[in-house]
């Protein structure tokens, strides 16, 4: 099991202080896990593409920083700071990091 850097328990997190661009590819980070939520820290490298796929879970994707496209059921969202997505369960989605992209993903039930 990944330690997650928050406990469940009265806390907070800076994002800025949080927020690592690999070199390539994705650096994800639980920040609090229970058995209803998991929230996760996600910062992508500039060009980074994940392919289409669904998750088991409701989910909200809050962009914190950076651009990309995310395609959620055949549509484009244009991500970039402040934007605020919800997926439903099941519902394909890829993204495309056209810049370094940070977001906050949230899969609640």
């Amino acid at each position: 099991m990944s330690k997650t850097v928050l406990e469940m328990k009265s806390s907070s997190v800076n994002f800025a202080a949080q927020i690592e661009y690999p070199e390539a590819g994705i650096l994800s980070k639980v920040l609090l896990k229970d058995n209803n939520c998991q929230y996760t820290l996600f910062c992508l490298a500039a060009g980074t593409d994940i392919s289409e796929h669904t998750a088991a879970r409701n989910a909200t994707v809050n962009v914190l920083e950076g651009e990309g496209i995310l395609t959620l059921e055949g549509a484009e969202i244009k991500l970039e700071k402040g934007t605020f997505v919800v997926m439903p369960a099941h519902a394909p989605h890829a993204l495309n990091a056209k810049e370094n992209l940070a977001f906050l993903l949230t899969l609640s039930e």
